[in-house]
């Protein structure tokens, strides 16, 4: 099969609206307290995000120009890659172990407070690259969209930088990085799926 650039940026526009959908379940199965289909979708998301890295990294790669945006995508898929990876091998151990030896409480806490640094450095990647393509496509005529998703790349890059320069909860709720992460990511893949020209 030729993936042609028009093709392959199809891909990673779909890939990110699958992971939009992915995260918006998983926030409500949270919020809900319900915990079965959890390793179910992380793994899900890390097969995911893995295919969106190769997926973006060949579109950085055919494009003549916004490679900072497609770089921003593909960097910000192996992140979650990790971050997810962290979730699904050692979440559940570490929590049983500290459950059990009250001492190793403060490192199954540092492990998820690495965990959430690598998701918010994630998130920022997407908001660059929300905030890139939104320029482009405003600069293509397409005013209402590219404007939307630029102020979605902005805030969320702006909001998850700050989680991780002063910490989760400091200034804003945790759940404003993740949150403004989505809206930008949403917004990117919609922006992305309009492109018209193939030599991007």
């Amino acid at each position: 099969m030729n993936f042609t650039n028009t093709r392959t940026v199809r891909i990673t526009a779909l890939l990110l609206l699958v992971l939009v959908v992915t995260q918006a379940i998983y926030t409500a199965l949270f919020i809900n307290e319900i915990k079965g289909p959890m390793k179910l979708i992380w793994g899900l998301e890390g097969f995911l995000f893995s295919i969106l890295a190769a997926f973006a990294g060949a579109a950085m790669l055919q494009a003549k120009n916004y490679q900072l945006g497609w770089a921003a995508i593909a960097f910000s898929a192996l992140l979650n890659v990790v971050q997810v990876s962290i979730g699904l091998t050692m979440f559940g151990p570490m929590f049983a172990a500290a459950g059990q030896v009250e001492a190793l409480g403060p490192v199954a806490g540092a492990v998820v407070a690495l965990s959430f640094m690598i998701y918010n450095a994630a998130k920022i990647l997407l908001g660059l690259a929300a905030l890139v393509f939104g320029m482009a496509k405003m600069a293509e005529g397409g005013k209402a969209l590219g404007g939307l998703t630029a102020l979605a790349g902005a805030v969320a890059l702006s909001a998850n930088a700050l989680l991780i320069v002063f910490g989760r909860e400091a200034f804003l709720p945790s759940a404003v990085g993740g949150g403004s992460g989505a809206v930008a990511t949403l917004l990117l893949a919609l922006c992305l799926l309009t492109i018209a020209r193939e030599d991007k």
